[in-house]
């Protein structure tokens, strides 16, 4: 994908966030930078076999979040009345 392709995808990210996790992701070998040398110069970014290896993981841990939500939520507003 194209980094504006990226941007699109990810609400709420800005360029800068988004920028600084590319390069971190590509320095760790998660995802792979092209740069194709064009009038301008177009760069696209792909999950290498390590970064495809780390999907199904991710999503595990994205569904329980998404199903425990809502006792996350509570547990913070518990923990704010306490006045920690």
């Amino acid at each position: 994908m194209r980094f504006y392709e990226l941007r699109a995808k990810i609400e709420g990210i800005s360029e800068k966030m988004l920028s600084q996790t590319l390069r971190t992701l590509v320095r760790d070998g998660l995802v792979l930078r092209t740069v194709t040398p064009t009038t301008p110069p177009q760069v696209s970014y792909a999950l290498t076999d390590l970064g495809q290896g780390i999907t199904e993981p991710l999503q595990a841990l994205s569904d329980w979040i998404r199903d425990h939500a809502n006792a996350i939520l509570a547990a913070q507003a518990a923990h704010e009345q306490q006045g920690d």
